[in-house]
């Protein structure tokens, strides 16, 4: 599958982030240059069905699809990854029985309990047959942690030693609201720089990768040079937003 070889060579990428329950804008996020798309169904508007559409209408296009699950629902983690999506993201994973809980959904024995029965994915993913998608999916379909409380940091490592956990996604908003002890929002506070650095170190140290989301582009660069290799960057109405304002600055005098 395209993200672990994309991984495995060390490169760095940013993916689109659809909120929107529509296959047709899933699909024309996967035709810009984003590397994938990420369907959201913690905080977006997707649904089962809008998601699992959205993967056919994503990987039509020759990219690789992300899920984020909302929180706790490991039950929809093994089913996304049946429907064709390489890897889920996780939210809220504060504890390692919270990343054991989360791999044992996502991996097949002897590392997990994943159930048997990838039929979508393995339509998608054509140059699979069962026997190959059984011996490669443990480590080619991604179990992605989110990391967005003091508490997560504070198990960072723990969390990271999991088995089947394959990388770390930091939400930088919440993370923001746990480290000012609910003060505000604000994934930019000068005193957390250096946990997000640290965070995105303490992956490569343990062999796994981190990812984070960037509201504003000009940080993807910066979470670049920390070592992150994933920036999820903004959202769907947002690059609707900022697409439409670029054209209506050209177009108005």
């Amino acid at each position: 599958m395209q993200l672990r070889e994309k991984l495995d060579r060390n490169t760095a990428m940013v993916t689109a982030w659809s909120t929107s329950p529509s296959a047709e804008i899933a699909g024309q996020l996967a035709a810009c240059a984003f590397e994938m798309v990420t369907v959201d169904m913690q905080h977006g508007a997707h649904d089962e069905a809008s998601a699992y559409s959205s993967i056919r209408a994503i990987h039509a296009r020759g990219k690789p699809g992300l899920f984020r699950i909302p929180v706790g629902r490991n039950d929809l983690a093994s089913r996304a990854l049946d429907m064709g999506f390489e890897g889920v993201i996780a939210p809220m994973i504060n504890s390692t029985d919270d990343a054991r809980a989360f791999a044992d959904a996502m991996k097949y024995p002897p590392l997990g309990s994943r159930s048997w029965g990838p039929v979508r994915a393995l339509e998608l993913h054509g140059d699979k047959t069962p026997e190959t998608y059984f011996r490669s999916a443990n480590r080619e379909t991604l179990a992605i942690a989110m990391i967005e409380t003091r508490e997560a940091v504070e198990a960072l490592d723990s969390i990271l030693a999991v088995e089947g956990i394959d990388g770390v996604f930091v939400g930088p908003s919440d993370l923001s609201i746990s480290w000012s002890n609910g003060e505000g929002v604000n994934p930019h506070r000068p005193d957390m720089q250096d946990a997000l650095a640290d965070i995105a170190g303490k992956a490569v140290e343990a062999g796994k990768f981190a990812a984070i989301f960037a509201v504003d582009p000009s940080d993807v660069q910066t979470f670049f040079k920390m070592g992150y290799r994933i920036a999820a960057l903004n959202t769907d109405p947002g690059a609707i937003m900022a697409g439409a304002e670029t054209m209506l600055g050209a177009a108005k005098p």
